[in-house]
Protein backbone atom coordinates (compact mmCIF):
# COMPACT_ATOMS: atom_id res chain seq x y z
CA UNK A 1 0.00 0.00 0.00
CA UNK A 2 1.41 3.69 -0.63
CA UNK A 3 2.24 5.64 1.75
CA UNK A 4 2.21 9.61 1.53
CA UNK A 5 4.76 12.16 2.52
CA UNK A 6 5.67 15.79 1.97
CA UNK A 7 2.30 16.70 2.98
CA UNK A 8 3.00 19.64 5.72
CA UNK A 9 4.05 22.15 3.41
CA UNK A 10 0.95 22.04 1.03
CA UNK A 11 -0.96 22.00 4.42
CA UNK A 12 0.33 25.13 5.56
CA UNK A 13 0.72 27.59 2.69
CA UNK A 14 -0.85 30.33 2.85
CA UNK A 15 -2.97 30.17 -0.38
CA UNK A 16 -4.75 26.91 1.36
CA UNK A 17 -5.01 28.43 4.49
CA UNK A 18 -7.09 31.07 2.87
CA UNK A 19 -9.20 28.75 1.36
CA UNK A 20 -9.78 26.68 3.95
CA UNK A 21 -10.90 30.48 5.72
CA UNK A 22 -13.23 30.74 2.76
CA UNK A 23 -14.72 27.21 3.18
CA UNK A 24 -15.29 27.55 7.10
CA UNK A 25 -17.47 30.16 6.83
CA UNK A 26 -19.31 29.44 3.96
CA UNK A 27 -23.09 30.35 5.23
CA UNK A 28 -21.96 31.39 8.55
CA UNK A 29 -19.86 34.68 7.10
CA UNK A 30 -22.13 37.23 8.98
CA UNK A 31 -21.52 35.34 12.61
CA UNK A 32 -20.10 37.71 14.79
CA UNK A 33 -16.87 35.75 15.31
CA UNK A 34 -16.36 35.53 11.79
CA UNK A 35 -16.96 38.84 11.39
CA UNK A 36 -14.03 39.79 13.74
CA UNK A 37 -12.07 37.00 12.50
CA UNK A 38 -12.67 38.42 8.63
CA UNK A 39 -11.73 41.96 10.16
CA UNK A 40 -8.29 41.18 10.65
CA UNK A 41 -7.96 38.29 8.12
CA UNK A 42 -4.25 38.56 6.59
CA UNK A 43 -3.31 38.98 10.46
CA UNK A 44 -4.94 36.31 11.71
CA UNK A 45 -4.23 33.65 9.22
CA UNK A 46 -0.59 34.88 9.11
CA UNK A 47 -0.68 34.22 13.01
CA UNK A 48 -2.37 30.70 12.56
CA UNK A 49 -0.15 30.15 9.73
CA UNK A 50 3.28 30.56 11.45
CA UNK A 51 1.76 28.35 14.59
CA UNK A 52 1.33 25.25 12.35
CA UNK A 53 5.24 26.23 11.02
CA UNK A 54 6.38 26.27 14.45
CA UNK A 55 4.46 23.17 15.24
CA UNK A 56 2.64 24.81 18.48
CA UNK A 57 -0.95 24.65 17.08
CA UNK A 58 -2.87 24.11 19.63
CA UNK A 59 -6.73 23.88 19.31
CA UNK A 60 -9.26 25.79 21.71
CA UNK A 61 -11.92 24.92 23.78
CA UNK A 62 -15.34 23.36 22.13
CA UNK A 63 -18.76 24.41 22.21
CA UNK A 64 -21.20 22.06 23.46
CA UNK A 65 -24.95 21.54 23.07
CA UNK A 66 -27.55 18.48 22.65
CA UNK A 67 -29.71 17.76 19.95
CA UNK A 68 -32.81 15.61 20.59
CA UNK A 69 -34.35 15.02 17.48
CA UNK A 70 -34.49 12.48 16.76
CA UNK A 71 -32.27 11.31 18.95
CA UNK A 72 -29.92 12.62 21.70
CA UNK A 73 -26.85 13.79 20.56
CA UNK A 74 -24.11 15.93 21.84
CA UNK A 75 -23.01 18.18 19.11
CA UNK A 76 -19.36 19.87 19.41
CA UNK A 77 -18.92 23.27 17.50
CA UNK A 78 -15.14 24.20 17.08
CA UNK A 79 -13.66 27.66 16.78
CA UNK A 80 -13.59 29.50 13.88
CA UNK A 81 -10.11 29.29 13.32
CA UNK A 82 -9.66 25.83 14.36
CA UNK A 83 -12.21 25.21 11.70
CA UNK A 84 -9.82 26.89 9.21
CA UNK A 85 -7.23 24.30 10.20
CA UNK A 86 -9.85 21.28 9.58
CA UNK A 87 -10.32 22.74 6.30
CA UNK A 88 -6.75 23.39 5.28
CA UNK A 89 -5.63 19.68 6.69
CA UNK A 90 -8.40 18.00 4.42
CA UNK A 91 -8.18 19.75 1.33
CA UNK A 92 -4.30 17.90 0.99
CA UNK A 93 -5.76 14.54 2.50
CA UNK A 94 -9.26 14.06 1.51
CA UNK A 95 -8.30 13.08 -2.29
CA UNK A 96 -5.46 10.54 -1.05
CA UNK A 97 -8.00 8.87 0.76
CA UNK A 98 -11.00 9.17 -1.15
CA UNK A 99 -9.60 7.10 -4.15
CA UNK A 100 -9.59 4.18 -1.64
CA UNK A 101 -13.70 4.64 -0.89
CA UNK A 102 -16.08 2.48 -2.59
CA UNK A 103 -18.65 4.54 -4.70
CA UNK A 104 -21.62 3.14 -2.35
CA UNK A 105 -20.94 5.16 0.71
CA UNK A 106 -22.28 8.37 0.36
CA UNK A 107 -21.96 10.63 3.79
CA UNK A 108 -19.50 13.56 3.55
CA UNK A 109 -18.25 13.12 0.10
CA UNK A 110 -18.19 15.38 -2.53
CA UNK A 111 -20.77 14.96 -4.69
CA UNK A 112 -22.73 12.31 -3.02
CA UNK A 113 -25.22 12.72 -0.25
CA UNK A 114 -28.49 12.00 0.70
CA UNK A 115 -30.35 11.89 -2.15
CA UNK A 116 -27.89 9.92 -4.13
CA UNK A 117 -27.76 7.82 -1.12
CA UNK A 118 -31.35 6.87 -1.51
CA UNK A 119 -32.25 6.67 -5.21
CA UNK A 120 -29.42 3.61 -5.11
CA UNK A 121 -30.71 2.08 -2.12
CA UNK A 122 -34.62 2.44 -3.00
CA UNK A 123 -32.65 0.78 -6.58
CA UNK A 124 -31.65 -1.81 -4.42
CA UNK A 125 -34.41 -2.30 -1.96
CA UNK A 126 -36.56 -2.73 -5.18
CA UNK A 127 -34.49 -5.25 -7.10
CA UNK A 128 -33.91 -7.55 -3.96
CA UNK A 129 -36.22 -9.84 -1.64
CA UNK A 130 -34.69 -9.19 1.41
CA UNK A 131 -32.58 -6.50 3.35
CA UNK A 132 -30.17 -6.31 6.36
CA UNK A 133 -30.42 -3.14 7.75
CA UNK A 134 -27.84 -2.41 10.79
CA UNK A 135 -27.18 1.10 12.35
CA UNK A 136 -23.76 0.91 14.60
CA UNK A 137 -24.43 1.93 18.18
CA UNK A 138 -23.30 4.99 19.52
CA UNK A 139 -20.82 5.28 16.46
CA UNK A 140 -18.76 8.86 16.86
CA UNK A 141 -18.58 8.12 20.71
CA UNK A 142 -17.48 4.75 20.31
CA UNK A 143 -14.40 5.38 17.41
CA UNK A 144 -11.25 3.86 19.15
CA UNK A 145 -8.31 6.80 19.21
CA UNK A 146 -5.93 4.21 18.65
CA UNK A 147 -7.42 2.05 15.65
CA UNK A 148 -7.55 5.39 14.19
CA UNK A 149 -4.57 6.42 14.26
CA UNK A 150 -3.23 3.13 12.73
CA UNK A 151 -5.60 3.29 10.17
CA UNK A 152 -4.74 7.04 8.86
CA UNK A 153 -0.95 6.02 8.85
CA UNK A 154 -1.56 2.90 6.91
CA UNK A 155 -2.08 5.94 3.70
CA UNK A 156 0.07 9.12 5.51
CA UNK A 157 3.82 8.98 6.44
CA UNK A 158 4.56 12.91 6.52
CA UNK A 159 5.61 13.16 10.41
CA UNK A 160 4.40 16.75 10.56
CA UNK A 161 0.82 15.66 9.41
CA UNK A 162 0.69 12.74 11.20
CA UNK A 163 1.92 15.61 14.38
CA UNK A 164 -1.27 17.28 13.37
CA UNK A 165 -3.97 14.76 13.07
CA UNK A 166 -2.78 13.80 16.67
CA UNK A 167 -3.26 16.97 17.97
CA UNK A 168 -6.93 17.10 16.53
CA UNK A 169 -7.99 14.21 17.71
CA UNK A 170 -5.96 13.95 21.29
CA UNK A 171 -8.23 17.42 21.91
CA UNK A 172 -11.41 16.16 21.12
CA UNK A 173 -13.61 16.97 23.75
CA UNK A 174 -15.15 14.19 26.49
CA UNK A 175 -17.75 12.24 24.93
CA UNK A 176 -21.19 10.37 25.82
CA UNK A 177 -19.72 7.31 27.74
CA UNK A 178 -19.61 4.13 26.00
CA UNK A 179 -18.93 1.08 28.61
CA UNK A 180 -18.14 -2.19 26.08
CA UNK A 181 -15.88 -4.97 26.18
CA UNK A 182 -13.62 -6.57 23.65
CA UNK A 183 -11.96 -9.46 23.39
CA UNK A 184 -8.68 -8.86 25.13
CA UNK A 185 -9.92 -6.17 27.09
CA UNK A 186 -9.17 -5.94 31.22
CA UNK A 187 -11.79 -4.28 33.69
CA UNK A 188 -10.76 -0.55 32.82
CA UNK A 189 -10.24 -0.87 29.29
CA UNK A 190 -13.88 0.73 28.38
CA UNK A 191 -12.73 3.79 30.50
CA UNK A 192 -9.29 3.87 29.86
CA UNK A 193 -8.88 3.87 26.35
CA UNK A 194 -9.52 7.11 24.93
CA UNK A 195 -12.45 6.99 22.22
CA UNK A 196 -14.92 9.38 20.76
CA UNK A 197 -15.00 12.03 18.03
CA UNK A 198 -16.97 15.50 18.50
CA UNK A 199 -19.72 15.22 15.98
CA UNK A 200 -20.17 18.26 14.03
CA UNK A 201 -16.13 18.50 12.87
CA UNK A 202 -14.98 18.32 9.57
CA UNK A 203 -12.24 15.80 10.53
CA UNK A 204 -14.22 13.63 12.33
CA UNK A 205 -16.93 13.15 9.49
CA UNK A 206 -13.82 12.40 7.51
CA UNK A 207 -12.05 10.37 9.97
CA UNK A 208 -15.43 8.66 10.51
CA UNK A 209 -15.49 7.63 6.52
CA UNK A 210 -11.70 6.33 7.03
CA UNK A 211 -12.62 4.05 10.15
CA UNK A 212 -15.10 2.01 8.30
CA UNK A 213 -13.79 1.72 4.68
CA UNK A 214 -11.83 -1.10 5.56
CA UNK A 215 -15.10 -2.84 6.55
CA UNK A 216 -17.15 -1.37 3.18
CA UNK A 217 -14.53 -3.27 1.37
CA UNK A 218 -14.88 -6.62 3.69
CA UNK A 219 -18.84 -6.45 2.55
CA UNK A 220 -18.08 -6.00 -1.11
CA UNK A 221 -15.13 -7.99 -1.29
CA UNK A 222 -14.86 -10.64 1.65
CA UNK A 223 -19.09 -11.53 2.08
CA UNK A 224 -19.39 -10.86 -1.93
CA UNK A 225 -22.66 -8.50 -1.27
CA UNK A 226 -22.66 -6.48 -4.20
CA UNK A 227 -25.58 -4.75 -3.04
CA UNK A 228 -24.08 -2.75 -0.18
CA UNK A 229 -24.80 0.99 0.82
CA UNK A 230 -23.39 2.69 3.87
CA UNK A 231 -24.54 6.19 5.10
CA UNK A 232 -21.97 7.02 7.93
CA UNK A 233 -23.08 4.59 10.55
CA UNK A 234 -26.44 3.29 8.85
CA UNK A 235 -25.58 0.49 6.17
CA UNK A 236 -27.80 -1.97 4.50
CA UNK A 237 -27.06 -5.37 2.54
CA UNK A 238 -29.25 -6.63 -0.27
CA UNK A 239 -30.08 -9.99 -1.55
CA UNK A 240 -32.70 -12.24 -3.01
CA UNK A 241 -31.00 -14.85 -0.07
CA UNK A 242 -32.43 -15.06 3.37
CA UNK A 243 -29.47 -17.42 4.86
CA UNK A 244 -26.56 -15.38 2.85
CA UNK A 245 -27.67 -12.04 4.85
CA UNK A 246 -28.33 -14.06 8.03
CA UNK A 247 -24.64 -15.48 7.40
CA UNK A 248 -23.39 -12.02 6.82
CA UNK A 249 -24.79 -10.47 10.07
CA UNK A 250 -22.45 -12.54 12.21
CA UNK A 251 -19.76 -12.10 10.30
CA UNK A 252 -20.14 -8.62 10.39
CA UNK A 253 -20.64 -8.48 14.38
CA UNK A 254 -17.35 -10.46 14.19
CA UNK A 255 -15.62 -8.17 11.78
CA UNK A 256 -17.05 -4.71 13.54
CA UNK A 257 -15.00 -5.95 17.02
CA UNK A 258 -11.60 -5.33 15.65
CA UNK A 259 -12.70 -1.83 15.35
CA UNK A 260 -14.18 -1.88 18.44
CA UNK A 261 -17.68 -1.26 17.44
CA UNK A 262 -21.15 -3.23 17.90
CA UNK A 263 -24.03 -2.70 15.74
CA UNK A 264 -27.43 -1.69 17.51
CA UNK A 265 -29.21 -5.12 18.51
CA UNK A 266 -32.49 -3.48 18.33
CA UNK A 267 -32.55 -1.60 15.04
CA UNK A 268 -30.11 -4.23 13.21
CA UNK A 269 -32.67 -6.15 11.47
CA UNK A 270 -33.16 -8.57 8.65
CA UNK A 271 -36.59 -8.50 6.80
CA UNK A 272 -38.66 -8.74 3.28
CA UNK A 273 -38.44 -5.65 1.40
CA UNK A 274 -42.09 -5.72 0.51
CA UNK A 275 -42.78 -4.31 4.38
CA UNK A 276 -40.93 -1.08 3.81
CA UNK A 277 -37.23 -0.26 5.08
CA UNK A 278 -36.63 3.41 6.55
CA UNK A 279 -33.48 4.93 5.42
CA UNK A 280 -32.38 9.09 5.40
CA UNK A 281 -35.78 10.00 6.76
CA UNK A 282 -38.02 8.00 4.47
CA UNK A 283 -39.69 4.28 4.24
CA UNK A 284 -39.12 3.04 0.70
CA UNK A 285 -42.03 0.70 -0.26
CA UNK A 286 -41.88 -1.38 -3.51
CA UNK A 287 -44.26 1.35 -5.43
CA UNK A 288 -43.87 4.43 -3.18
CA UNK A 289 -41.47 6.38 -1.06
CA UNK A 290 -43.25 8.20 2.09
CA UNK A 291 -42.02 10.16 4.26
CA UNK A 292 -41.07 8.69 7.81
CA UNK A 293 -43.58 9.83 10.39
CA UNK A 294 -41.49 11.26 13.37
CA UNK A 295 -39.62 13.67 10.27
CA UNK A 296 -42.73 14.63 8.96
CA UNK A 297 -44.15 15.39 12.75
CA UNK A 298 -40.53 17.50 13.45
CA UNK A 299 -40.75 19.48 10.12
CA UNK A 300 -44.10 20.46 10.62
CA UNK A 301 -42.74 21.42 14.44
CA UNK A 302 -40.25 23.62 12.72
CA UNK A 303 -42.53 25.19 10.15
CA UNK A 304 -44.72 26.56 12.41
CA UNK A 305 -41.90 27.74 14.67
CA UNK A 306 -41.42 29.83 10.64
CA UNK A 307 -44.48 30.93 10.80
CA UNK A 308 -44.80 32.38 14.47
CA UNK A 309 -41.65 33.92 14.17
CA UNK A 310 -42.51 35.80 10.97
CA UNK A 311 -45.78 37.00 11.72
CA UNK A 312 -44.18 38.15 15.03
CA UNK A 313 -41.60 40.06 12.41
CA UNK A 314 -38.59 37.96 14.11
CA UNK A 315 -37.74 36.89 10.71
CA UNK A 316 -37.80 38.25 6.80
CA UNK A 317 -40.01 36.38 4.78
CA UNK A 318 -36.58 35.96 2.21
CA UNK A 319 -35.86 33.45 5.32
CA UNK A 320 -38.86 32.04 5.50
CA UNK A 321 -39.30 31.14 1.52
CA UNK A 322 -35.49 29.43 1.69
CA UNK A 323 -36.48 27.20 5.03
CA UNK A 324 -39.33 25.87 2.84
CA UNK A 325 -37.80 25.76 -0.99
CA UNK A 326 -34.88 23.15 0.81
CA UNK A 327 -37.52 21.16 2.92
CA UNK A 328 -39.76 21.37 -0.53
CA UNK A 329 -36.99 20.17 -2.84
CA UNK A 330 -35.98 16.80 0.11
CA UNK A 331 -39.46 16.10 -0.11
CA UNK A 332 -39.70 15.87 -3.56
CA UNK A 333 -37.36 13.03 -3.68
CA UNK A 334 -40.58 10.83 -2.16
CA UNK A 335 -44.10 10.48 -3.42
CA UNK A 336 -44.92 13.74 -1.96
CA UNK A 337 -47.10 15.84 -3.88
CA UNK A 338 -50.16 15.94 -2.38
CA UNK A 339 -48.32 16.21 1.64
CA UNK A 340 -46.40 19.67 -0.09
CA UNK A 341 -49.36 20.91 -0.80
CA UNK A 342 -51.47 20.14 2.37
CA UNK A 343 -48.46 21.74 4.51
CA UNK A 344 -48.35 24.77 2.67
CA UNK A 345 -51.99 25.59 2.13
CA UNK A 346 -52.56 24.62 5.59
CA UNK A 347 -49.68 27.98 6.69
CA UNK A 348 -50.81 32.00 6.84
CA UNK A 349 -47.95 33.92 6.26
CA UNK A 350 -49.81 37.18 6.73
CA UNK A 351 -48.13 39.86 9.16
CA UNK A 352 -51.17 41.57 11.30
Amino acid sequence: MKRYGNLYSQIINFENILLASHQAQKGKRFRDNILEFNYHLETELIRLQQELTDKNYQPVTYRTFHLTNPKSRLISAAPYRDRVVHHALCNIIVPIFEKAFIHHSYANRLGFGTHLALRKFTHFARNSRYVLQCDIKKYFPSIDHITLKQLLRRKLKCPDTIKLIDTIIDNSNEQETVIDYFPGDDLLAPVTRRKGLPIGNLTSQFFANIYLNGFDHFVKEKLKISKYIRYVDDFALFSDEQELLADARLAIEEYLTQLRLKIHQVKSQLFETKIGATFLGFRVFPDLIRVRNSNLHQARRRLKRLQTDYVQGKIKREKVDQSIQSWFAHLEHGDTWQLRQQIFTSLAWSRE
